[in-house]
């Protein structure tokens, strides 16, 4: 064998080895791969939960986003490429999903249908009935949804409303055997009543509102009115009152309960024309009658002391609430509802609006004395107690009276309650006008803003009292108030410093104190018993300080003012919110309901702000 054949078998051999050992590594890599497909089918693939993110819209239906504006905008220009890459379908572990608003209401059906107890024949009916989806991106277009649903269910709505109106055959539901004969909506679930079981039932239910069914439609029916063969009687009815359970030491079979005299009881559904209990014993002729006391007991009050009209206290709470809700609800407008409900129930008759008017007070005045008992100040805030940071001074205009308004020789019931008696007032501006020099024209500064002054003159128009000068601490509790008679002059709030100094305050807040402090160490001088009131820190309002000359804001603004923390000094603007909506019916009440109903509705006001402060 030459050597080249021996070269050529040897390249040979060589090749051999190679190929077979490139055929090991392929055989291991297919077998690698078969172990690793058969481990990912035998593992559980985990996929991670999707999450309903829901977002907040405004009253417009726009998405109030988290984070402002602005910041926004420059992420979303800074990545113009992240918004229109595909989504990428990559597991993570706080993965987000965001479905569409349909599909979140349809999560939400089925959910409920899936927690219902119906069967599954009422569960595929509801299935194949469901109506158009409520969620959407958009609110007017939800708001389209519910009235196009309230428009078509409109007309079943009409059927139930008449069908609701007639007077079919019906069996009475008390006694299960006579035919009905009156309605009341005040007994349901069991409303129909035969004529027998009206009368047992409705003598001692008095003020129940029913509605006959002889007549072949509902007729309302006033409490002294029951059916008798078909026929409308009148009868006597008694107001229900709590009697006492004996009168004298004689047996208790011996009482009768006999009519007395006719009043006319008042209830949030108007007018009641009834008659006081009366007991008498046929042994010893004992007799009782109920007094103003026994009506107290029983959540009524007395129009007068021999009460021909007796209110339902729950009308004077009513009346209240409703007053401090809409300040500009008149007493009349509200009798006036009263007396339409009347007419609606098959009643007649008026109510009084003085008569109201002074009983509420009256009752109003009695409730303020029991708070006064149980240690309750109306006009002390007790986050300034005992020492006050700030106090906010200002004239609110509107609170004007007319001359021509009702007069009467009356006092006020919370006369100096809250209002400080005008001759107090009228003594210690003369005394300052008498005492001190003062400088005529308005009180501007840097011409950019004017308000009170000096000394003015009294206004000659039909006003009387030209509007009120409040006092606030800075958590918006109402102090201390006097009535204008001359403008915004200085000497006003100078009365009220001098009443509230007793609260050791630290900051006396105005709009105008550039021109007032300089007032007030002028009249010092004049006046030593005022000296102690220089002790108080001037104060200019912060969102006034902003219409003031630059140099004025700097030297005399609260913002500026060490220990004012974030005190504001408009607090006074806040109650001025609230009180001037009540000047729409003040201005033509008499001076004495001026003062009681400004009173009580600061006393509310008061409380109102109470309510709202933390509680420890």
């Amino acid at each position: 064998m030459s050597d080249s054949e021996l070269q050529e078998q040897l390249m040979e051999l060589d090749k051999l080895v190679d190929d077979q050992e490139l055929n090991d590594e392929l055989q291991s890599l297919d077998d690698l791969i078969g172990e690793l497909q058969e481990e990912k089918e035998v593992a559980p693939v985990k996929t991670p939960e999707p999450r309903v993110r829901w977002r907040k819209r405004d009253i417009d239906g726009n998405i109030v986003y988290a984070r402002p504006r602005s910041s926004r905008n420059q992420s979303n220009k800074a990545d113009p490429i992240r918004k229109s890459d595909p989504p990428i379908n990559a597991p993570a572990t706080n993965c987000e999903v965001t479905f569409a608003p349909e599909a979140v209401e349809s999560f939400l059906q089925d959910l409920q249908h899936s927690l219902s107890n119906t069967s599954d024949d009422e569960a595929s009916s509801l299935e194949t009935s469901r109506g158009p989806l409520l969620a959407s991106s958009n609110w007017s277009t939800r708001q389209s949804l519910f009235s196009e649903r309230w428009r078509t269910e409109r007309p079943r709505l009409v059927n139930t409303a008449a069908a609701h109106e007639n007077v079919a055959t019906r069996i009475c539901q008390q006694c299960g055997s006579n035919p009905a004969a009156v309605r009341c909506s005040d007994c349901r679930p069991q409303p129909f009543f035969c004529a027998q079981c009206d009368v047992s039932m409705h003598t001692r239910h008095v003020l129940h509102n029913r509605d006959a069914m002889t007549a072949g439609f509902y007729q309302p029916l006033p409490p002294t009115t029951f059916v008798v063969d078909k026929a409308l009687s009148h009868c006597v009815r008694l107001v229900p009152v709590e009697i006492p359970y004996k009168i004298c030491d004689c047996s208790r079979e011996s009482l009768r309960v006999s009519p007395g005299k006719t009043v006319a009881v008042i209830t949030m559904n108007g007018r009641y024309d009834l008659s006081m209990p009366e007991l008498s014993c046929e042994a010893c002729q004992a007799t009782w009658a109920a007094g103003v006391g026994d009506l107290n007991l029983s959540d009524y009050w007395p129009a007068t002391l021999h009460f021909a009209t007796i209110y339902a206290t729950d009308v004077f709470f009513s009346f209240e609430e409703m007053k401090m809700a809409a300040p500009g609800l008149s007493c009349q407008a509200f009798l006036r509802m009263l007396d339409q409900r009347t007419v609606r129930f098959g009643r007649c008759g008026k109510i009084s609006k003085d008569s109201f008017q002074k009983s509420f007070f009256e009752w109003e005045a009695v409730r303020y004395e029991v708070d006064k008992i149980c240690k309750e100040e109306p006009f002390i805030c007790p986050a300034c107690s005992p020492d006050m940071l700030a106090v906010s001074v200002d004239g609110n205009r509107k609170h004007y009276h007319f001359k021509n308004a009702a007069r009467s020789e009356e006092k006020a019931i919370f006369e100096d309650v809250f209002i400080a008696k005008d001759e107090d007032v009228t003594r210690f501006v003369d005394y300052i006008h008498k005492t001190s020099k003062h400088v005529s024209g308005r009180g501007v500064c840097g011409g950019e803003w004017s308000a009170a002054r000096e000394t003015s003159q009294g206004s000659a128009s039909k006003v009387d009292e030209e509007g009120l000068e409040l006092a606030v601490c800075r958590h918006g509790v109402l102090l201390r108030a006097l009535n204008m008679y001359r403008g915004e002059i200085f000497a006003y709030p100078l009365y009220l410093q001098e009443k509230l100094a007793s609260r050791q305050i630290h900051l006396f807040c105005m709009d105008v104190t550039c021109k007032y402090w300089p007032y007030l160490q002028r009249v010092a001088k004049s006046c030593p018993e005022l000296q102690h009131l220089l002790n108080m820190k001037p104060f200019l309002s912060v969102f006034h300080a902003k219409a003031h000359d630059f140099k004025c804001e700097v030297k005399w603004s609260g913002a500026y003012q060490d220990g004012a923390g974030l005190t504001l000094g408009e607090e006074v603007e806040q109650c001025n919110a609230f009180l001037s909506r009540i000047a729409v019916t003040t201005k033509h009440m008499s001076k004495a309901g001026r003062t009681d109903m400004l009173t009580l509705m600061a006393m509310r006001w008061n409380q109102q702000r109470s309510t709202l402060w933390p509680s420890h």
